[in-house]
């Protein structure tokens, strides 16, 4: 048990930016505890979250455009915006077209090219367009929000269980210490926990498939492209993950008021 408390200290220093000015051990017994309570986190972010768009539709004055702001800047501010550099450097390396080697050169290269600035223009502003085209459909889809960052945290948590890293050293290197053969049963505690709640929700099987079907291409991605995982390809894969799931509910929205 309080291999899970350090746990999620450690969560807090690493993925969020919320102060904890303490030093945790990080041994095999608390990165393994890390990589099992991912979807923990992601409960409590898409709660937060959730929590954010449903009180300012109902309780705040402000318009939908307002609104769909707020709650497209909350998870930048919430993480620091950590993973969008994942994101900028993974277009960076993925559109270069050159070799293994080249494209994991170009991942550590602090330098933002043409590729990863024009990509995340276009992750910023297609989220925010679903986002705000959500809004506009009222707080009908409150408690889909809150599946959003739980899928997007147990794919991370999947892409570093089977994922082998691409490097020896580096964020993902680390947190695949925690490496454990519970962890998929783990998940899946989490996940029919959902099941129960949502049963009855199509959407909650339609972004179940889907985020399967996006752990499956982006695996053979990572492997086929740069060798295996890297701290930026995990937060580029969250990042198009929430994207992916945000996307999902867009349609949704357009084709049940189309």
């Amino acid at each position: 048990m309080r291999s899970y408390v350090y746990a999620a200290g450690i969560i807090i220093q690493f993925f969020t930016v919320l102060p904890l000015h303490r030093t945790l051990p990080m041994d095999k017994a608390e990165l393994k505890a890390v990589l099992h309570l991912f979807p923990l986190l992601g409960i409590v972010k898409g709660l937060l979250y959730a929590t954010v768009f449903w009180g300012l539709i109902e309780w705040s004055p402000f318009s939908p455009l307002s609104i769909a702001f707020l709650v497209w800047l909350l998870p930048i501010i919430l993480t620091g915006g950590l993973h969008l550099d994942g994101w900028m450097d993974w277009a960076d390396a993925h559109f270069s077209y050159r070799d293994k080697e080249k494209r994991l050169s170009i991942l550590n290269d602090p330098r933002a090219g043409a590729f990863g600035v024009l990509a995340l223009v276009i992750l910023l502003a297609a989220k925010f367009i679903f986002i705000y085209e959500t809004v506009q459909a009222g707080s009908l889809y409150t408690d889909i929000i809150v599946l959003i960052p739980l899928f997007a945290q147990i794919l991370t948590g999947l892409f570093l269980q089977y994922v082998p890293p691409a490097k020896t050293e580096g964020l993902s290197a680390f947190f695949q210490k925690g490496h454990s053969r519970t962890l998929p049963y783990v998940y899946s505690f989490f996940l029919i926990i959902a099941a129960f709640f949502y049963i009855w929700q199509p959407l909650f099987w339609i972004m179940a498939g889907a985020s399967w079907m996006y752990f499956v291409f982006v695996k053979q991605g990572m492997q086929k492209e740069f060798g295996g995982t890297t701290g930026d390809l995990l937060g580029a894969a969250q990042e198009g993950a929430e994207l992916l799931l945000w996307m999902i509910v867009w349609l949704s929205v357009s084709f049940a008021t189309g």
